[in-house]
């Protein structure tokens, strides 16, 4: 089928809406208001979160799969090969970077098992091998994902709002990690990328460590004694 202007409208209106309340949710002024007026429920604050936003995710993916139409390109011969490669090094990309990030914590169940709402709050400035190349590593992966696969009508306008969504994403998560982390977070955002990896912005494993040390050292008496084990947070979402 052929995608018509108003289904292109009701698919972007669909993500627009998931961004939205996904991006509200995820703002430490609504996410500190409702700990603070539900304090015996802030420990689930995470889990209610993942689960909104998988459900939030079923309208516009149902849409972009139930209107899928005539190509409007596809990989093929080599370009395919190419295509299917990068798409299967960001997978396994990814899943390598999951070892440097506390998953049980991204998932919600330390938070639940722990009752300690703060373990999702602001920890240790942490620099995986990935962040020493782009800022957002699992943005960047999920992008390469994206745009490797071959585009429909409703395929391309979801991966658009998908692209959209992860670049002002990324811009709104950073402001969390300013506040969480200020000048430390500032130089590095200097030095490297947000979502493209370029050529001369890169951090050097030395330069990264020292970057890291400098940053513990001076926001880390805030936070001693409120977490046990250590946290990755540039790059996530939440």
């Amino acid at each position: 089928m052929t995608l018509s202007l108003s289904q292109i409208i009701t698919l972007a209106a669909a993500w627009l809406a998931y961004a939205v309340v996904h991006s509200v949710l995820a703002s430490l002024t609504v996410k500190r208001s409702i700990t603070a007026r539900f304090p015996g429920a802030a420990h689930g604050y995470r889990l209610l979160f993942n689960a909104v936003a998988i459900v939030l995710l079923v309208p516009p993916l149902w849409l972009t799969f139930a209107w899928r139409g005539p190509l409007l390109w596809s990989w093929s011969g080599g370009w395919g090969w190419l295509a299917d490669g990068l798409a299967l090094a960001a997978i396994v990309g990814f899943v390598w970077s999951t070892r440097y990030y506390d998953m049980k914590v991204f998932a919600g169940t330390a938070q639940w098992r722990d009752r300690d709402a703060t373990a999702s709050d602001d920890g240790a400035l942490r620099l995986s091998p990935m962040h020493r190349y782009v800022r957002h590593p699992w943005y960047a992966f999920a992008l390469v994902i994206l745009w490797t696969r071959d585009m429909d009508a409703a395929r391309l306008t979801s991966t658009i709002c998908l692209t959209l969504y992860f670049w002002l994403g990324s811009l709104l998560e950073e402001r969390k990690l300013l506040e969480f982390h200020g000048d430390a977070y500032a130089r590095y955002r200097q030095r490297v990328n947000g979502l493209v990896p370029w050529p001369g912005k890169t951090l050097g494993a030395a330069e990264a460590d020292a970057l890291v040390r400098n940053a513990q050292a001076t926001h880390g008496e805030a936070h001693n004694g409120r977490r046990d084990r250590p946290r990755h947070r540039p790059g996530s979402s939440s």
